[in-house]
C-alpha cells in the first residue's frame, strides 16, 4: 500500500489532555504519528502532527470529524489535511 499522510494542527488554550486526547482518536483509528512538534507560548498552546494514514481503519472526514468534536470538548481547534493540500496552502 502506498503512504499518505495527513497534517493535524491544533491551536488553543492550554490545558491538560490534549496530546493525550488527538494521540488516542489516532491510535483507535490506526493512524500512525510519524512526526509532531508543539509548543506552549504563555497558556497558547499549538502543535503540528505529520501522520501516516495509508492503514487507517476508518475515512477521512470521520476521522477529520471525529477530531473536531474532540477539538470541541477541549475547547481547542483540530483540523487535518491531505499532506499535498496543506503544502499548497502554506506554499510562499
Amino acid at each position: 500500500m502506498q503512504k499518505a499522510n495527513a497534517v493535524i494542527t491544533v491551536n488553543g488554550q492550554d490545558r491538560v489532555g490534549i496530546i493525550s486526547t488527538v494521540s488516542t482518536i489516532l491510535s483507535k483509528n490506526n493512524v500512525n504519528i510519524a512526526d509532531v512538534t508543539q509548543t506552549i507560548m504563555q497558556s497558547f498552546f499549538t502543535m503540528v502532527m505529520m501522520v501516516d494514514i495509508s492503514e487507517m481503519t476508518t475515512d477521512f472526514e470521520s476521522l477529520a470529524k471525529e477530531l473536531d468534536l474532540a477539538g470541541q470538548e477541549l475547547g481547542v481547534q483540530v483540523r487535518i489535511q491531505h499532506e499535498a493540500i496543506f503544502n499548497s496552502m502554506h506554499r510562499l
